[in-house]
């Protein structure tokens, strides 16, 4: 049976508006259409992990409007665990509103809802956990009791005390970040890259179009990205973790989970929404096959 994979962060309801332009002060312009989706870091990496076919449960707080919002119902449907959900009904749920103008260019407002009362909650005691934006107390609170600790600091990183952040990585066994993320954790510590990759087994760096990088007790191994017509890149980066955290949990080596990881982030970028896209193990193997060749058994 596969280990169950905790993954802790938002479940947000994004809101994406496309509009003429984006207004400044004292301006007002015509909204050209909007959608509602549902995502959320750590939710995205749930789903994802869930239609893959692996265990895996949210640790969030949600608000009073979370099951009448339809997100929990389609949550479970996908089979994620929401045991250790915080629900406080007095709160509302994490909202995103994302603006795009037709340049392209994007305004974006983050509503952390019942997600701003983590720090003060007593998180659960897991076995294997991955640790997505989310507080950085709440974070450094459960890295320290967690048998096994994955963490992507992500855009929070900036939110995040010294304290927390050097607290979270002396208990971290891999860490993803974006090139740009690396940079700042080495920044904030004041530590080195080899600091860093001396620090901790496994880190992974993801340089956009040119793929990742997994750094491991002094090997480098890069992973190409899988290229496919990209509708929206939103997305790929969760899609990414959850197609390696479960590969990584079935024993898989490391080049072999950032593939997998590398094949199931090309599905995210397909279609608009984080969630939309996302294969199943079967429809998964069937593209790694077409990019890297046979995906053999795992161990």
């Amino acid at each position: 049976m596969d280990k169950m994979i905790s993954v802790v962060g938002h479940a947000a309801i994004d809101l994406l508006f496309d509009v003429e332009n984006i207004a400044i002060h004292d301006e007002s312009h015509p909204i050209i259409d909007y959608h509602e989706y549902f995502g959320g870091g750590a939710a995205n990496i749930a789903v994802g992990i869930a239609i893959l076919g692996g265990r895996t449960q949210l640790i969030s707080a949600v608000g009073g409007d979370f099951e009448v919002s339809g997100y929990e119902a389609e949550l479970k449907n996908y089979g994620v665990d929401l045991s250790l959900l915080y629900r406080l009904e007095n709160e509302k749920s994490t909202r995103a509103f994302v603006f795009t103008d037709r340049e392209h260019h994007q305004s974006t407002y983050f509503d952390w809802g019942a997600s701003r009362n983590l720090k003060e909650l007593e998180p659960p005691k897991v076995d294997f956990v991955h640790l997505a934006t989310s507080d950085s107390t709440f974070n450094a609170k459960i890295a320290k009791i967690a048998d096994f600790v994955s963490f992507d600091p992500g855009q929070d990183l900036i939110t995040y005390s010294r304290e927390d952040l050097e607290s979270i990585l002396d208990n971290t066994n891999i860490l993803f970040t974006n090139k740009h993320e690396i940079e700042r954790v080495c920044k904030m510590t004041e530590k080195s890259f080899s600091d860093i990759l001396g620090m901790i087994e496994t880190v992974i760096v993801t340089y956009d179009a040119e793929g990742s990088r997994i750094y491991n007790n002094g090997n480098e191994i890069p992973i190409p990205v899988v290229t496919v017509t990209a509708v929206d890149p939103t997305g790929a980066g969760d899609a990414y973790r959850a197609g390696f955290l479960l590969a990584y949990t079935r024993g898989y080596p490391l080049e072999v989970c950032g593939k997998i990881g590398s094949t199931v982030a090309s599905f995210a970028v397909q279609s608009i929404g984080c969630q939309t896209d996302l294969p199943t193990w079967d429809i998964m193997e069937k593209r790694y096959q077409d990019n890297f060749g046979t995906l053999e058994s795992s161990n």
